[in-house]
């Protein structure tokens, strides 16, 4: 048994943890450190779109009618017909989001000579099967993670053949959805996939498993670690906001949070505590070290700088609107906010997003991805907002025509019987409030958990950076060791 084997036979037990100290400074609010924001057009990638299948599951569908798949493929460190293939699953959004904030695949693939493919998901962006008319009903139906799945099985093996790269063994990433995508990759089509990182992939939530809590409590524990007063702070602000609008005190509401229209009713009340929910969720969610262009703009510790403004006075009201500011004008050209036009109400309490890309994740939330999460103000620090599998069910039925099937992730994904499976790194970062969502014990030698104290969202799949905290490096080196060894064992397995 060689050195290397031994030591990740070591490392597989292993569940990375470091006690390395939180960053204590931010800079001040709004005054990001510039970096360069990195075009398309100076990628090391090229947009491409292959020729996909309408429906893998019935041959009588739609005349076996093919759409436009967009992939982005760069071929720069590629050892041509012998070097590896990385190829990231893509998730809820424009591929060209993940492409360029995963440098991590391309640092790695400088390493390996690997091709590195970001395949867009079927129904986002631009791989739209039905252009415009793709979110109606039926035409929507094919909006399934199988078919997703079953899209990036057909697209490796026809951009293998294309490329003469059949014998060359794939590696499958993803981050978030994307990630749990890799998983089912890895367990779907291991013929095909020789490993999977799945970096902050809650693959056991999304599957109705766990506490329906945990999210928005683990969002308001990040801002409690900066400070308890923080919390505090949030909560108070959130209590004046519910004795004003029991008071159907409208006027004040709008003049307090600059809001374009006064609202009218107990409805925009909810929808406008959504909105400013959805701003601290993501904030937790991109806790980076660093300034960011992802998902919107990020500065660098935006808790910690959300917490600054949440403490910076009394008037807790207009602290709490400067927070959510963060998310919604950090270009600080708003001069009111729109409630209906910054945020979406969907099936997925912790946000959709915005535009077609929003639509196409609620039909999925909807569907497959059980995203039953609640705010309590118990728990967390947020008003009480239920989303029940009852709520879900009658919001579904109203939006879309549908019944949800609890439970389906869990019998056609294994849920979370994984140890039969082999070769899939589950990464996550401790600031993440997805995390608890997913593994975070190893389950195996070949089914290893890694746990990042200082990681936001997937930051290990992130390009390296001056700021990373020695958890992600340390993080990324052991990636990097047990993908190499994935590849190594791919090539001495007896080919036929």
């Amino acid at each position: 048994m060689d050195k290397l084997f031994k030591y990740l036979l070591f490392s597989a037990a292993v569940v990375l943890f470091s006690a390395d100290l939180l960053f204590a400074l931010s800079r001040a609010h709004f005054q990001w450190k510039k970096r360069p924001d990195v075009k398309k057009k100076d990628s090391a990638f090229t947009e491409k779109f292959f020729t996909q299948t309408l429906d893998h599951f019935n041959f009588n569908s739609f005349g076996n009618g093919t759409f436009p798949q967009r992939y982005l493929i760069s071929d720069q460190s590629w050892q041509r017909g012998s070097g590896p293939v990385f190829f990231y699953t893509g998730n809820e959004g424009d591929i060209w989001e993940f492409a360029l904030n995963s440098g991590f695949i391309l640092e790695l693939a400088a390493r390996q000579g690997a091709l590195v493919i970001f395949a867009e998901h079927r129904y986002y962006g631009a791989s739209l099967p039905f252009g415009k008319d793709s979110f109606t009903r039926p035409l929507v139906g094919l909006l399934t993670v199988e078919q997703a799945l079953a899209d990036y099985a057909v697209m490796i093996a026809g951009l293998k053949q294309q490329l003469q790269a059949e014998n060359c063994p794939v590696i499958v990433f993803g981050g978030s959805y994307g990630g749990m995508l890799s998983v089912y990759m890895r367990l779907k089509y291991p013929n095909m996939v020789s490993g999977a990182l799945a970096a902050s992939a809650p693959v056991l939530s999304t599957a109705g498993l766990g506490d329906p809590r945990q999210f928005f409590r683990d969002v308001t524990a990040d801002f409690e670690a900066v400070s308890p007063r923080c919390s505090a702070a949030v909560r108070g602000a959130f209590q004046q906001l519910k004795e004003l609008a029991d008071r159907q005190d409208y006027k004040r509401i709008q003049a307090a949070f600059a809001l374009c229209q006064p609202p009218s009713s107990p409805r925009d009340v909810h929808q406008l505590n959504g909105l400013l929910r959805n701003a601290f969720t993501l904030m937790a969610m991109l806790d980076y070290p660093y300034s960011t262009h992802f998902m919107g703009n990020m500065p660098a510790h935006p808790v910690k700088v959300g917490c600054d403004i949440m403490l910076r006075g009394p008037d807790l009201l207009g602290n709490l609107r400067d927070t959510a500011a963060i998310v919604y004008n950090s270009s600080a050209q708003l001069s009111c906010f729109d409630l209906y036009d910054l945020y979406v109400e969907c099936a997925d309490p912790t946000g959709c997003g915005l535009g077609s890309d929003s639509q196409a994740w609620d039909y999925q939330a909807c569907t497959e991805v059980e995203l039953c999460f609640e705010s309590n103000n118990v728990t967390d620090m947020f008003p009480p907002m239920s989303f029940s599998q009852a709520e879900r069910r009658r919001y579904c039925e109203e939006r879309w025509g549908l019944t949800p099937r609890p439970g389906w992730l869990r019998v056609q994904f294994w849920g979370g019987a994984l140890s039969s499976a082999s070769n899939i790194i589950f990464s996550n970062g401790d600031l993440d409030p997805w995390a608890n969502g997913g593994v975070r014990q190893s389950l195996s030698s070949s089914l290893i958990a890694i746990n990042i104290s200082e990681g936001a969202h997937h930051l290990d799949l992130r390009g390296a950076q001056d700021e990373d905290p020695p958890s992600v490096v340390r993080a990324r080196r052991l990636e990097a060791e047990l993908i190499a060894g994935w590849i190594q064992a791919e090539r001495r397995r007896p080919r036929h």
